[in-house]
């Protein structure tokens, strides 16, 4: 059943456009804003109203949804003039983005003087996991606000409310994603010396997921898109450095050290610097690959 007051989406990229249409395929109605008309005309197909700018979708829902590619474009979207922030009607706004603690924070305070509350929620799953409706939804927001939204995050996957301080959500999200490409460099070695020494990928993936070398990486990512030679898991090079970069910032201010958290940086950016920003990050293993002169692939498809 539709909503009486519509949802508001703003930010249909690579996440934003799946999570939306999630919405929409759920009977929610969505009224949508994103700088590129075709990705707007793409959630009018499917039944989305379009909005003409962000402030336009804030006066048009009480409830609106964001998914942005950088910090600072959350900061200008939520905050900035003709943000969400000059809304008429807008009263919860859902961070869906990956900024950091420290951001999340200022955009929180900004809006509470406008009486909006911030739900701090990004995600992680990638596109496949969006599409599945998969996605593990970190959330910070003080009770009242994220009960009001728990319901229509639900459609994205999996819901856990971490704290109520806006930035606790981002501060997960960070861990887990420093956690996720470390897995994926390490098993990326690994797989490459084991191939390179004759063994079959596919017997090295049956070993270590039986075994306690198993991570999201041998799980999913490599029998997914390495071994395949898809390379296409639905992540880029680009937003995972930024994913790093800000993880590392935030350790920094805290006095954590992350030695291996930077070694983890240094081989993301040697695959940036070799296969560019829209590269998947399962590129990482053909950059290991390339210095060894070895491919991850079964033996009958040398």
């Amino acid at each position: 059943m539709a909503e009486k007051s519509p949802l508001g989406f703003i930010g249909l990229g690579t996440m934003g456009s799946v999570m939306a249409s999630r919405l929409i395929e759920a009977g929610h109605a969505l009224v949508v804003y994103d700088t590129s008309a075709s990705a707007v005309q793409t959630l009018v197909e499917k039944g989305a109203v379009a909005a003409p700018s962000v402030a336009s979708v804030a006066s048009s829902a009480e409830i609106v949804f964001a998914s942005l590619p950088t910090p600072d474009v959350v900061r200008t979207v939520a905050t900035g003039e003709g943000g969400v922030i000059a809304g008429d009607k807008v009263r919860i706004l859902v961070d869906l983005s990956t900024t950091g603690p420290r951001v999340s924070g200022e955009v929180a305070a900004a809006l509470a003087k406008a009486s909006i509350v911030l739900v701090d929620a990004p995600v992680s799953g990638g596109r496949g996991g969006a599409i599945k409706g998969t996605l593990a939804v970190m959330a910070a927001a003080q009770r009242e606000a994220f009960d009001a939204v728990a319901p229509y995050l639900a459609v994205f996957g999996k819901v856990i409310h971490v704290g109520e301080k806006a930035g606790l959500a981002q501060t997960m999200k960070l861990v887990n994603n420093m956690m996720s490409v470390a897995a994926l460099a390490i098993t990326s070695e690994g797989m490459v010396m084991g191939v390179k020494a004759g063994l079959d990928p596919r017997v090295m993936l049956d070993v270590l997921n039986a075994s306690s070398g198993r991570n999201s990486a041998t799980e999913d990512k490599f029998p997914r898109a390495v071994i395949p030679r898809t390379f296409d898991f639905g992540f880029t090079t680009g937003l995972s450095m930024k994913d790093i970069r800000l993880c590392l910032q935030e350790a920094d201010a805290m006095g954590v050290p992350m030695p291996v958290g930077s070694a983890v940086q240094q081989i993301l950016s040697v695959t940036n610097s070799v296969y560019g920003p829209q590269a998947d990050f399962t590129s990482i293993c053909r950059l290991v690959e390339s210095w060894a002169g070895v491919e991850v692939k079964p033996p009958e498809a040398t």
